[in-house]
């Protein structure tokens, strides 16, 4: 049996499981769960063709990290519309965060500096400044509608909408860093990163994997609080209230 049909064997089979767990928890989700599946064997099988030639041809890493960053920023705004201004505030949120965590393991460089190190940290970083702006920016609307009278009494008192939020918003960046810091925290004893297992089936020692995969956590969680500190403060003072 050839290695790609195996692959799709594999995957239908844990396709159908899960289908039969949401069937007896009573959930109507397989079209989702399947339409996700389709997508990413569709698009990992571009984004193995396109590196191709970006390896080739260096240069073209620069497209593959702006397509990358504009599918982050539209994926994240679409959660969260309800924002006044939302599309600004995830992309610059999401570009700063990006910027700082990628340029210092880039830069200094921590890791190798390379075109193949480029792309994985930044397809790494960008997934999850996009994590983080879609958690903080629905934390905060969940806030608005669940503690409004709260908000309206201090605005009352002469609060700014900034300081009648403040708490809200302080609440919606911690939590959108719980599953990094979670993560980070059992790394190793609970999950082995697919970055450390992918270096590893790479052919690299499990060393060099380990420290590859430090320093990505450690990029995750900086990227992410800057990300979610950021977004906090371009939407933590709303005009006006979501009814």
């Amino acid at each position: 049996m050839s290695p790609i049909v195996r692959v799709v064997v594999g995957a239908v089979v844990l396709l159908a499981i899960t289908g039969v767990a949401l069937t007896l928890a009573g959930v109507r989700a397989h079209r989702a769960v399947a339409i996700a599946a389709l997508r990413a064997a569709a698009q990992l099988t571009l984004v193995a063709l396109a590196l191709r030639g970006v390896f080739a041809a260096p240069l073209a890493v620069v497209a593959v990290i702006a397509v990358m960053f504009s599918v982050v920023v539209w994926t994240a705004w679409g959660r969260l519309r309800g924002h006044a201004d939302a599309l600004r505030s995830v992309a610059v949120s999401c570009g700063a965060g990006a910027a700082v965590a990628i340029g210092v393991i880039v830069g200094l460089p921590v890791l190798t500096r390379d075109v193949r190190t480029l792309v994985a940290v930044s397809g790494i970083v960008l997934g999850g400044t996009m994590t983080a702006a879609t958690l903080t920016g629905r934390r905060i609307a969940d806030g608005l509608r669940l503690r409004r009278p709260e908000v309206e009494a201090w605005l009352s008192l002469g609060a700014t909408p900034r300081q009648a939020v403040r708490d809200i918003a302080r609440g919606a960046v911690f939590e959108a860093l719980v599953p990094a810091l979670d993560q980070t925290r059992t790394v190793g004893l609970v999950s082995l990163p697919g970055a450390f297992v992918g270096a590893l089936l790479g052919g690299v020692s499990a060393a060099t994997a380990a420290r590859f995969q430090i320093v990505v956590l450690v990029g995750l969680l900086c990227a992410e609080a800057i990300t979610a500190t950021i977004l906090a403060h371009l939407i933590g003072a709303p005009a006006v209230l979501p009814d």
